[in-house]
């Protein structure tokens, strides 16, 4: 079994990394093997809508000028998907936006391969918009037809600068029961 974590902050060692991290750490104790990658800061287009995904049906997205080919790979191969974002305007980083509806469409393109595999979204913000966040990223996962584990509360953390996290007890005590209940369903779906 194998989870890939998606981290759509800039910050390579900010909180969304440091959420994601713990996660993974939980999740590797219970022998499942991760992959953290790093998508925020690079430089993606977003979907241009033009449907050669779907004409084509190699699993692949027609854009070429940036990873996400590479990372649509890892989502297919993965059994578990985490993606984290950090709030931006109440929202998405673009890089995580682009991401959800790029790898979606294509998916959903080629047979919906993401169908059935678990799915996990995690948030920081500064006061607010973490809900907003989250509720995206499992909007992606849920129209995929992802089965999405709870937690002890939202997957969220209010944090402003890098190390907020690991002064955050609650958003800790969620991320060990969410990759607790992660592994529970991967191995019960294996």
């Amino acid at each position: 079994m194998k989870v890939v974590a998606f981290n759509g902050s800039p910050r390579k060692n900010g909180n969304t990394a440091s959420m994601l991290k713990l996660v993974l750490s939980d999740l590797e104790k219970e022998g499942i093997e991760t992959e953290f990658v790093q998508v925020g800061g690079e430089l993606i287009s977003g979907c241009r809508a033009c449907g050669a995904c779907r004409q084509n049906k190699d699993m692949r997205c027609v854009v070429t000028s940036d990873k996400m080919n590479e990372w649509i790979k890892k989502m297919n191969e993965a059994d578990g998907i985490l993606i984290g974002s950090p709030t931006y305007m109440a929202g998405l980083t673009p890089e995580t936006k682009a991401l959800i509806d790029r790898c979606g469409y294509v998916s959903r393109s080629n047979g919906g391969f993401l169908k059935r595999k678990v799915g996990a979204a995690v948030a920081v913000a500064r006061r607010a918009g973490a809900v907003c966040v989250f509720d995206s990223i499992n909007h992606f996962f849920t129209i995929a037809e992802m089965i999405v584990p709870g937690s002890s509360y939202w997957n969220l953390s209010l944090s402003l600068m890098p190390g907020d996290f690991e002064k955050d007890a609650e958003a800790n005590g969620t991320m060990h029961t969410l990759a607790e209940n992660f592994a529970w369903v991967l191995k019960k779906l294996k």
